[in-house]
């Protein structure tokens, strides 16, 4: 049995792999849990529909679901959003929001079925979440006076925002 353990600790020794690490707990910081409480309100599954204006200037319809989870102990927010239009998937997203430093402070990082990704700015608002793909777009999210997801997109045009897109969302789960 001493020899066992004795290659266990040589393989491990190896690896870059300490048999200590494997008892040590890490401790969660609780004032990041804290923090991300304030999204709380987006967790579960939520279905709908919502439409939104294309740089062809049309206006189109869309059925949307959501999926959102606490992950990792809670540290962070999971979004899987997919939207579909003319039984075509037009939408396929995952999300991760996680806490940044400063006072309602967020990172959103999103990755998309095109393979397009980012990390973008985020914020909670007057009970409201924002977020921000870049300095001329911003999403907003909100629960309607009915419990619903609420969400709209606008568009900068310097001296005010004109709005290119809205979903309305309700819990199923």
């Amino acid at each position: 049995m001493k020899n066992l353990t004795q290659i266990l600790s040589l393989i491990l020794l190896s690896l870059g792999i300490s048999i200590h690490a494997f008892g040590q707990q890490y401790e969660l910081n609780p004032e990041i849990q804290e923090k991300m409480k304030a999204l709380s309100f987006l967790e579960g599954k939520w279905e709908g529909s919502g439409w939104m204006i294309s740089q062809d200037q049309n206006r189109y319809t869309f059925e949307q679901t959501e999926e959102v989870k606490f992950q990792l102990s809670g540290t962070h927010l999971q979004i899987e959003g997919k939207g579909v239009s003319d039984g075509k998937v037009i939408h396929h997203a995952l999300a991760m929001i996680s806490p940044k430093t400063g006072e309602n402070k967020f990172e959103f990082s999103s990755y998309l079925q095109s393979g397009q990704k980012g990390t973008f700015k985020a914020e909670m608002k007057e009970g409201k979440f924002y977020w921000f793909p870049n300095e001329q777009v911003r999403y907003i999210i909100t629960l309607n006076e009915k419990g619903q997801w609420f969400e709209i997109g606008e568009y900068n045009m310097g001296d005010r925002w004109i709005q290119f897109f809205e979903m309305t969302l309700d819990k199923v789960e």
